[in-house]
């Protein structure tokens, strides 16, 4: 892949953040000239290397992808890991980005990140009052991929979520070697990965598992993981669908079992202006599954 690593420094709180930030050129770079750029903020548990396929096959756009705070080449963030905190750190970073690019990007989220992504647009408008034009950035197309539509607390997957939520904090009170171990351990990871793939091709579903091989268990520090965990299973989008006012571009997995289907679809009916898209015979890992296709989606609309 064409990309370019920067160890830049993200605006936030009273000073600074040092951020690991992958830059992906367009594949036309003549053509991306004049279009807004992407910035893909990736799930939870995951690092840049993730969403790299859908930059990757993208023609018309420059995309930005970082790793987020807590995971990758990205320490956590001072004072702790929080919803908010998470929040600030992307308005540092889409102030970089803009800066980059020449142009507020569009912000892309998968899953956990379809969360923050959610979040940090609606609390951007909800910060400019009637007498003011929203900025730039708040007025882009949003697309959310697999965003997290219901209570991971209630509903059908309580079970998996408190078992989840046990094997978290075990991991995190357990003395350090055995923590370490248990968060990493590759026959849980593997089944992880099981559990989100949904592709019959048996190559690239053992591609999916390599990646999450490699790269599920790069989270910086045991603290850091529970905390991000617990705002992945605390929040959902639909926190902040009343604010979603700009255009929302929403990809589904039909088979998707951790954001389900019916009620993605009654998430992209709430919002003003949403387009859902929905991929046959694919689950929660669309930006594995389907990266050409979503970078085409990408490419089409309209800045």
């Amino acid at each position: 892949m064409n990309s370019s690593r920067s160890d830049i420094a993200v605006p936030f709180g009273d000073g600074t953040h040092a951020t690991a930030l992958w830059h992906y050129p367009a594949r036309n770079a003549s053509g991306s000239v004049s279009r807004r750029p992407v910035l893909l903020i990736h799930g939870f548990r995951g690092d840049h290397h993730g969403l790299s396929f859908i930059a990757h096959h993208l023609r018309a756009r420059d995309a930005y992808v970082p790793d987020l705070p807590g995971f990758g080449q990205t320490r956590p963030l001072a004072g702790g890991l929080t919803l908010e905190s998470y929040l600030d750190f992307i308005d540092g970073l889409v102030t970089v980005v803009t800066s980059a690019a020449g142009a507020p990007p569009m912000v892309i989220g998968h899953s956990f990140g379809s969360i923050l992504t959610a979040h940090w647009a609606a609390r951007t408008v909800s910060r400019t009052d009637d007498a003011q034009a929203p900025p730039a950035s708040a007025t882009a197309p949003l697309i959310l991929l697999n965003p997290i539509v219901s209570p991971a607390l209630a509903g059908t997957n309580r079970i998996m979520t408190q078992a989840a939520r046990a094997y978290y904090w075990a991991g995190s009170q357990l003395p350090e070697r055995a923590g370490s171990a248990l968060l990493r351990n590759r026959v849980i990871v593997r089944l992880m990965s099981e559990m989100m793939a949904a592709t019959c091709d048996p190559g690239l579903r053992a591609f999916i598992h390599d990646q999450h091989r490699q790269h599920f268990s790069t989270f910086a520090d045991r603290s850091s993981l529970a905390e991000a965990f617990d705002v992945s299973i605390r929040h959902t989008v639909t926190e902040a669908a009343g604010a979603l006012k700009m255009p929302v571009t929403v990809v589904a997995g039909r088979d998707d079992e951790i954001a389900p289907l019916a009620a993605t679809a009654a998430f992209a009916d709430s919002l003003p202006d949403a387009e859902l898209v929905v991929f046959d015979r694919v689950g929660h890992l669309t930006h594995y599954e389907r990266p050409e296709q979503i970078a085409g989606i990408i490419d089409a609309i309209e800045d």
